[in-house]
C-alpha cells in the first residue's frame, strides 16, 4: 500500500511539474489591433428589408477598412448580403431580413 501511495505522488508531482513550466502563448491577430470606427460613419436610413441590408453592408464595409475582418471574412458576408438584397428585390422581405439576421449571428455580429 504504501508503494502505490509512493508512486501516485511521484505521477501526480511529474503532471504538476509538465503544466508549471509551460509558458503562455502569445495570441497573434493576423489583421491587426481593431481601430475605433470613425466617427463619421453614417448608416443608411431606411426601413424595412432595404434598410437592413444597407446598414448591414455599410457596417461591413466599415470593418474591412477598419482591419476588423479579413478580405476572406468579407467576401462571404458580401455573398450573403447579395443573397439577402436578392430576396428583398424580389419581395420576400421577411426572408431578406432573416437572410441577415442569420448573417450576423454566424459573424458575431449584433442583432442577429
Amino acid at each position: 500500500m504504501r508503494l502505490s501511495g509512493i508512486i501516485a505522488l511521484a505521477a501526480a508531482t511529474a503532471l504538476t511539474a509538465c503544466n508549471a513550466n509551460r509558458q503562455p502563448q502569445p495570441v497573434v491577430d493576423p489583421v491587426g489591433p481593431p481601430r475605433p470606427a470613425p466617427s463619421s460613419l453614417q448608416l443608411p436610413e431606411g426601413a424595412g428589408c432595404s434598410g437592413a441590408v444597407n446598414r448591414y453592408k455599410a457596417v461591413i464595409e466599415n470593418d474591412l477598412a477598419m482591419g476588423h475582418v479579413n478580405q476572406g471574412v468579407y467576401g462571404q458576408i458580401q455573398g450573403e448580403i447579395s443573397e439577402a438584397a436578392s430576396a428583398c428585390a424580389a419581395g420576400q422581405d421577411a426572408k431578406a431580413i432573416s437572410l441577415v439576421r442569420a448573417s450576423k449571428a454566424r459573424h458575431g455580429y449584433p442583432g442577429g
